[in-house]
């Protein structure tokens, strides 16, 4: 019964681990979003992905067009809100290729609202302004790493009493 059982858990182990799908995606990180406007999408993320007070994050934006391909030249700026007041900004550049990465220090912790600004999009009049929520110091990374850990040690106890059930009998006995 417990050879069954073992060979029963490895067959199980080993297609779980089998790719279904042909394609695989990264996990979107936590402090990331997207937003189509204009024709445009653009995404923001941070790394680390909770930003710590006071020391140097990056924040990482994407400009693409509605095919997903990233726009060769575009002007962006930022502004950065905390509790409805404007406390920083990114003043307007242009930018060669898609993907921008750069130094921030966030200064306060919470919630904070982003305004991206595009300029001179081809195909929209005007300024595209995309808005993103940003979080600093949250909680939750530490409930979330928390969990997974219970989930492990869980994991681990319940294969322990599956493989060693005699090992355990035993010690309890004596």
């Amino acid at each position: 019964m417990i050879k069954f059982r073992s060979v029963a858990v490895i067959i199980f182990l080993v297609l779980t681990m089998v790719p279904i799908f042909s394609e695989a995606n990264s996990h979107s990180m936590f402090n990331s979003a997207e937003s189509f406007l204009g024709g445009y999408r653009v995404q923001v993320a941070t790394l680390p992905e909770f930003p710590q007070i006071g020391e140097t994050s990056q924040i990482l934006f994407r400009v693409t067009d509605v095919d997903f391909e990233e726009v060769d030249r575009f002007t962006l700026g930022a502004r950065f809100f905390y509790h409805e007041q404007q406390i920083d900004t990114i003043y307007p550049k242009s930018y060669e290729g898609g993907h921008i990465e750069m130094d921030y220090i966030w200064k306060n912790s919470g919630n904070h609202i982003v305004r991206v600004d595009l300029y001179d999009m081809e195909g929209s009049s005007g300024v595209l302004t995309y808005t993103f929520n940003m979080g600093t110091q949250n909680p939750f990374g530490y409930i979330f790493i928390i969990s997974i850990a219970i989930g492990a040690l869980v994991l681990g106890v319940v294969v322990t009493y599956i493989y060693f059930p005699e090992k355990l009998k035993f010690k309890f006995r004596s």
